[in-house]
C-alpha cells in the first residue's frame, strides 16, 4: 500500500538546497538593452542563424545518429559545420529517439555550448528545447507524471504547479531550459490524437490548470533565469485540435466567434501570466495554414495579446506550407510566408541549410524586411538572455540533489491518486476487502507503456518497457496489495507491440473467461496501447472488438466485473457497459498509475477525480459538454416531433466517492449586479458518508436568453477542491465577475448582455440579473 501523503504546495518554491546560486532577475528594460546591443552587431547571417533551429540528429556521429540502441555522440565537424557556417542558435529533440541519462545530456549540450563559444563571433548561446510534458519525459530516471488529461481530472492547481516545478528541477537537472510544455488546445473530440495532451474540453480549467503549469515551470514571478525553472512555450496556437475529421493535421473551420469564445481563453491567460514562448498550430484555420495567417500570428497575438516573447513553429510546419498545404510554390516561398506572418523561429528541423539560404536571398531581395528580421531576433535573443544562458550555457546535473527523489515521485503519485475517477460503482461493490481473490486480466494490466502513453521516454512511447521495469504496472501493484496469491493474472488479449497501437490479438482469451470460475471478482483492465500525432489516427471509437468480447464474455461468467479504463481519449464501451459493476478511469496515469489504481480498488485511497470531458456513448454523438440548447431537445409536438439525442455516457465533472457530499443552501449576496460589477456565491457541502474525502464544487452559470448567437447550455465558470471529514460541513465561496459572463458576439467582441443568468452548482439554482 502507499499512503496517500500531500506534500506542501509551497515545496515547490524550495525544491533544490544545494543548487547553484540564484542569480538576480533582469528586469525587462535591462534585457531588452542587451538585446538590442547585440542586435546591432549582428550581420543579417548571424540574425538568419538565430532563428534557425535544427533537431538533434543532423548532427549526429555516423548511422549511429539514426539507430535506436546505438550509442549517440556527436559529429564534431558536422556541429561545427551547423554553429560557424550557418550560426545556427538551437537544438531540439532527443538523440535516437530514446531517452538519455542526466549525465549524457550535459554532456551533449555542454559539447555544443563549448563548440558555440569556440566558433562563434559573438558568443551568443544555443538554446536547447524538449517535449518534456508530463515530466522530464526524455531523461532517464526522470519523474513521469500523469498526463495532462489526467492532470485536469485531478482539478487540483496545486498539484498541477507542482508537478511542473519538478519537471522544470529535473529538465534543468539534464542541462536543458526550453520546455515544449503545456498543451492549451482544448481537447473538445475524442476521436483527436493528442486529446489526452490537454486539459480537456473547458477553456476556463484550461485557463486556470495552464497558468499552474507556467507558475510551476517559469516561477510565478517568471524568473526563468533561476536554475530550477525554465522557460515553457504555450501549444499550439491556435485550434490545433478542432479538426473536422477528427484526425491529426487536417483542416478545421472556426468561425471567429467560436475561435475567440473557447479556444483563445487559455491562450491569453498564460500569456498574461508571462509565458515566455508559443509554438504555432501546425493545422489550417478556414483554408489558412496557421503558420502563414498574419491575423493570427501577429495581428492577434502580437499586437491584441501583446505577446511579446518568441514564436516558434512546430515541426518542419513551413516546409509543409509549400509540400503538403500547397499554399506556396516553392520552399522558398513558403518561408517568405510563415516569417512575413510572424514566425520567429523555425523547427526545420533537418534541411537547415535551405532555410538559413533562402531567408538570407529573401531579405537580400527585400520580400522580407530588415525589420521582421530584427524583430524576430530581438525577441530570441530576449528569451536567452532571461534564461541567463550568457552566464550559465548549461545547467550541471549535481546541482540537483532531489533529481528522481523519494520526495518527487510521492507527488506524482499524489496527482494519479487524486485523478482517477470513479465512474460507476454498482451496489457500492468498490472498495474490494484486501482477502478477496481476484482475477486480473486484459491488455492494458501488465504494462507500464499504457499506464505513461506517448511522449515517454520516446516519441510514441513504446521504448517505456526498457526504462520503466522498476515500477508496477497494475497487476504487480495489485499483488503488493493483497497478496501473489490472490491474484490470478491471464492477459485474454494483448496489444500487438511491434505494430499499429490499435492491433491487438486474443493471448489465453479462453483461458482467462474460464479462471473466472476460482476468484471473487475480476479486474479487466482495458483501453489503449500508446500513441500520439498522426500514428494514433483512428477509424472506429469503439474500444477494440477483441477487447470488447472479453469483456461481454468475463461479465457473462457471472462474477462481478470491475472495468479499468487505461486509455487517452474515452474509447466507446456502451455496448457492455450495463454488464459491468465497477468502473475506474485512469486516463494515462504515469509511473505510479498502477500503485493508485491498487489503492482506489481496495480503498486506501477514496477517489476524487472528475472527468474533464464528456464520455461519449456513442460514435455518432459526440456532443460536447458545451453545446447549444438545439442540441438537447426532447420531442417536440407538431408534425415532425424531432428530438436532439444529448445522452453521454458520463458528463464533464461527474465522479464518485466513496463517501456521500450534500449540497445545499446555495446563496448570492445580491439579486443584480452591473455589467462591471461582480457577485459572491456561496454553498454548503457536508460530508454525509462514514470516510474522509475530497469533493469538487463547481460553478457553472447559464445565459438564459441572448441576443444574435444562442447561447450555451452551461459554462463552467469556478471550481475548488475541498477535503472533509465525516459529518463535516464547510461553507465554499466564489467570487463571479460580471465579464465571466461575457459572450463573443457576431462582431467578434466580447459583450456582456444584460439580462437573467442562472448559477448551478450540482442540482442547486439560483437566478440573479445583469442590468444594463
Amino acid at each position: 500500500m502507499r499512503q496517500l501523503v500531500l506534500i506542501c504546495s509551497f515545496l515547490v518554491l524550495n525544491l533544490g538546497a544545494v543548487v547553484a546560486q540564484d542569480q538576480q532577475r533582469l528586469d525587462k528594460e535591462e534585457i531588452n538593452a542587451r538585446a538590442q546591443e547585440l542586435l546591432d552587431k549582428m550581420t543579417l547571417e548571424e540574425k538568419v542563424g538565430q532563428m534557425t533551429q535544427v533537431t538533434l540528429d543532423v548532427i549526429g556521429e555516423g548511422e549511429n545518429r539514426f539507430s535506436s540502441y546505438e550509442p549517440f555522440n556527436l559529429d564534431k565537424d558536422l556541429l561545427k559545420k551547423a554553429i560557424k557556417e550557418y550560426k545556427v542558435g538551437s537544438f531540439l529533440n532527443t538523440a535516437n529517439n530514446r531517452a538519455l541519462t542526466k549525465e549524457k545530456w550535459y554532456s551533449i549540450i555542454s559539447e555544443i555550448q563549448e563548440t558555440n563559444t569556440k566558433e562563434s563571433r559573438l558568443n551568443i548561446p544555443i538554446i536547447y528545447g524538449v517535449d518534456e510534458i508530463h515530466g522530464a519525459t526524455y531523461t532517464a530516471g526522470a519523474t513521469m507524471f500523469p498526463q495532462q488529461i489526467a492532470q485536469a481530472a485531478s482539478r487540483n492547481p496545486e498539484l498541477v504547479e507542482q508537478g511542473a516545478a519538478i519537471t522544470a528541477y529535473e529538465t534543468r537537472a539534464s542541462g536543458i531550459s526550453w520546455n515544449f510544455s503545456p498543451v492549451l488546445d482544448l481537447g473538445m473530440d475524442p476521436r483527436f490524437s493528442r486529446m489526452w495532451e490537454s486539459f480537456g474540453e473547458d477553456p476556463y480549467l484550461t485557463s486556470v490548470l495552464g497558468v499552474a503549469m507556467i507558475d510551476g515551470y517559469e516561477g510565478k514571478d517568471n524568473n526563468i533565469g533561476h536554475p530550477e525553472h525554465l522557460a515553457s512555450s504555450l501549444k499550439h496556437f491556435l485550434g490545433y485540435h478542432a479538426v473536422t475529421s477528427g484526425k491529426d493535421r487536417t483542416p478545421a473551420y472556426i468561425p471567429e466567434d467560436a475561435l475567440r469564445e473557447y479556444h483563445l481563453p487559455p491562450f491569453k491567460a498564460a500569456i498574461d501570466a508571462g509565458a515566455h514562448t508559443i509554438m504555432v498550430n501546425s493545422g489550417i484555420i478556414n483554408g489558412v495554414p496557421v503558420h502563414a495567417n498574419y491575423d493570427l500570428l501577429t495581428t492577434m497575438l502580437k499586437e491584441e495579446l501583446n505577446f511579446e516573447g518568441l514564436v516558434v513553429t512546430d515541426w518542419a510546419d513551413i516546409e509543409n506550407l509549400h509540400r503538403r498545404d500547397r499554399v506556396a510554390a516553392s520552399d522558398k516561398e513558403a518561408i517568405k510566408m510563415a516569417i512575413n506572418a510572424g514566425v520567429d523561429m523555425s523547427m526545420v528541423p533537418y534541411e537547415y541549410e535551405r532555410f538559413f539560404d533562402n531567408l538570407v536571398e529573401l531579405v537580400n531581395e527585400g520580400e522580407v524586411a530588415v525589420e521582421r528580421i530584427d524583430d524576430a531576433v530581438r525577441r530570441i535573443l530576449k528569451v536567452k538572455i532571461a534564461l541567463n544562458l550568457f552566464e550559465t550555457p548549461v545547467t550541471h546535473y549535481e546541482n540537483y540533489p532531489k533529481f528522481g527523489s523519494k520526495e518527487f515521485e510521492q507527488s506524482a503519485y499524489n496527482m494519479a491518486a487524486e485523478a482517477i475517477t470513479l465512474l460507476k460503482n454498482e451496489d457500492n461493490i468498490l472498495p474490494l476487502k484486501k482477502t478477496a481473490k481476484v482475477l486480473v486480466t486484459g491488455p492494458n494490466a501488465n504494462s507500464m507503456r499504457t499506464l505513461n502513453g506517448a511522449w515517454t521516454y520516446s516519441w510514441q512511447g513504446e521504448k517505456t518497457e526498457e526504462f520503466a521495469e522498476d515500477y508496477n504496472t497494475i497487476l504487480e501493484a495489485v499483488q503488493n496489495e493483497i497478496g501473489k496469491t490472490n491474484v490470478t493474472f491471464v492477459p485474454g488479449v494483448s496489444y500487438i507491440m511491434e505494430g499499429k497501437y490499435y492491433e491487438d490479438e486474443k493471448d489465453q482469451f479462453e483461458e482467462a473467461i474460464a479462471a473466472a470460475d476460482g476468484v471473487d471478482y475480476i479486474l479487466l483492465c482495458v483501453g489503449e496501447n500508446t500513441y500520439t500525432e498522426k500514428p494514433g489516427d483512428l477509424n472506429d471509437l469503439y474500444l477494440s472488438d477483441n477487447q470488447t468480447e472479453l469483456a461481454k464474455k468475463l461479465a457473462a461468467t457471472g462474477k462481478p466485473v470491475i472495468l479499468i479504463l487505461n486509455e487517452g481519449r474515452p474509447r466507446i464501451i456502451s455496448k457492455f457497459e450495463k454488464e459491468i459493476q465497477g468502473i475506474i478511469q485512469t486516463y494515462l496515469p504515469g509511473n505510479y498509475g498502477g500503485d493508485a489504481v491498487a489503492d482506489v480498488v481496495f480503498g486506501d485511497v477514496n477517489p476524487s477525480g472528475k472527468l474533464p470531458y464528456n464520455y461519449p456513448r456513442y460514435p455518432n454523438a459526440l456532443i460536447p459538454y458545451i453545446h447549444k440548447h438545439s442540441e438537447e431537445q426532447t420531442a417536440a409536438e407538431g408534425v415532425y416531433n424531432y428530438e436532439a439525442d444529448y445522452s453521454p455516457q458520463f458528463s464533464f465533472g461527474y465522479g464518485l466517492s466513496y463517501t456521500t457530499f450534500e449540497f445545499s443552501d446555495l446563496t448570492i449576496d445580491k439579486e443584480s449586479i452591473g455589467r462591471t460589477g461582480n457577485i459572491n456565491v456561496e454553498v454548503k457541502v457536508t460530508n454525509t458518508g462514514k470516510r474522509k474525502g475530497k469533493e469538487v464544487v463547481e460553478l457553472f452559470s447559464s445565459d438564459l436568453y441572448a441576443t444574435g448567437i444562442t447561447p450555451d447550455v452551461k459554462r463552467l465558470r469556478r471550481f475548488k477542491k475541498i477535503e472533509l471529514e465525516p459529518g463535516e460541513t464547510q461553507v465554499v465561496s466564489f467570487i463571479l465577475n460580471a465579464e465571466d459572463l461575457a459572450y463573443i458576439n457576431r462582431d467578434g467582441k466580447a459583450f456582456v448582455e444584460p439580462g437573467e443568468f442562472e448559477l448551478m452548482i450540482k442540482d442547486l439554482k439560483v437566478l440573479f440579473e445583469v442590468l444594463d
